[in-house]
């Protein structure tokens, strides 16, 4: 079954009402990253490994681009503030259930050693506090209180993560 959609008795809140704080961390946790790295420079790997950070970075681009895809195949909105229709279970969410927070994890340490910056790996650190002791609990009630066993079922299969 690779999407689960709704029990249809059950009444449907329109969103997961955290729409805002995945991206607001995110983009606090980059943009005060860039802003301390100015102010006072933490390099931390060589020239050499500088070189791996584009890779990461693609690959987080990557990940995210398929993940996404994934949402709009199975006609659901991946933004928070849209009403979730179905539970996704193909591509990257057959191996963890949040792939797009995974991408912006390589996206933010890819840019970090790719811009040689120690920055935006010690701002990475409360964003994804957020994200873990926030915003995925939040996703996963309101996954659980309207797709009932269908979501619980994915979420015993699949890890968080990775």
């Amino acid at each position: 079954m690779p999407h689960a959609k709704p029990i249809a008795s059950q009444r449907m809140a329109d969103q997961t009402r955290a729409c805002f704080a995945p991206r607001l961390s995110s983009l606090c946790a980059i943009l005060l990253g860039i802003a301390l790295n100015w102010a006072w420079p933490l390099h931390f790997v060589s020239p050499n490994v500088r070189l791996l950070g584009p890779l990461v970075t693609a690959c987080a681009v990557v990940l995210f681009l398929l993940s996404y895809w994934e949402f709009r195949a199975a006609g659901t909105s991946v933004r928070g503030s849209e009403r979730t229709t179905t539970i996704v279970r193909t591509g990257p969410y057959r191996f963890s259930r949040n792939p797009i927070y995974v991408a912006f994890i390589l996206l933010v340490l890819g840019l970090s050693v790719w811009f040689n910056t120690l920055w935006l790996l010690v701002t990475l650190v409360p964003a994804v506090g957020i994200i873990a002791m926030v915003v995925i609990p939040r996703e996963e009630r309101f996954l659980e209180r309207n797709f009932n066993g269908q979501y619980s079922s994915y979420k015993a299969q699949v890890r968080r993560w990775l």
